[in-house]
């Protein structure tokens, strides 16, 4: 499969995902606005991932490739492409698909639990996935649910953590695909971010938990499996 990744920020990678796209030989290209890559042509790929970053969706004055990203992740939409968004990925395909992103009540950032809605257990790409798991967080801002979507697992800080939109599109407030360095990497560089907060951790519960990283990359890729078979 050929693969064309969004990356907004250069410490926000793909994390486990390029241990999955490296297994199973799938091809991998990358627009990285913050070096003004070139754009894809959506043609030349059949799965778009569009990871997360410091940034929000609306700061286009000061990061005006968003932009442009939404124009192509509107076209990415429109031509049947199955679509993974994680982080600011997930609110950048909320804001396409016409929900409102927004301040959310809490900061949710560290290693917290997610919980499968009704939803989320009965489809087909979640089957046999624990209805409660931990998963790394670092986002202030929160999505409401696009029309025509499905609310997939919810926070406690945080109402909405993903949806699902028909059977190809796939947005998520948390990350799963983290590993236990990224985090710490994550911890270090944005260490003005750790303050206290009820579902803030500090940098050192962050490093304690690489038994969550584990289980969550495996649960990642089981997904990944499942997303770009549909």
């Amino acid at each position: 499969m050929r693969i064309h990744c969004f990356q907004n920020d250069p410490c926000d990678g793909l994390g486990s995902i390029a241990s999955w796209i490296s297994e199973n030989q799938h091809q991998l290209t990358t627009t990285r606005f913050y070096e003004s890559d070139p754009f894809p042509k959506t043609k030349d790929f059949e799965m778009l991932i569009i990871l997360g970053g410091p940034m929000n969706i609306y700061e286009t004055e000061t990061y005006p490739w968003l932009i442009v990203e939404k124009q192509l992740i509107r076209t990415a939409v429109d031509a049947g492409k199955i679509i993974l968004g994680v982080c600011l990925g997930g609110q950048l395909i909320a804001d396409v698909l016409g929900a409102r992103v927004y301040r959310g009540r809490h900061k949710e950032i560290g290693w917290f639990p997610i919980k499968l809605t009704a939803a989320g257990q009965g489809l087909p790409i979640f089957e046999g996935i624990p209805r409660t798991l931990d998963v790394f967080h670092w986002h202030g801002d929160t999505f409401d649910i696009p029309s025509g979507a499905a609310c997939i697992a919810e926070s406690e800080g945080c109402m909405n953590q993903g949806f699902v939109y028909g059977d190809r599109i796939l947005a998520l407030q948390f990350h799963m695909e983290t590993t236990d360095q990224c985090a710490q990497t994550f911890a270090k560089h944005f260490s003005d971010e750790l303050v206290d907060g009820p579902f803030i951790q500090t940098a050192d519960v962050i490093a304690q938990r690489g038994d969550a990283s584990l289980v969550a990359n495996r649960t990642m890729s089981i997904i990944l499996d499942r997303l770009s078979s549909s």
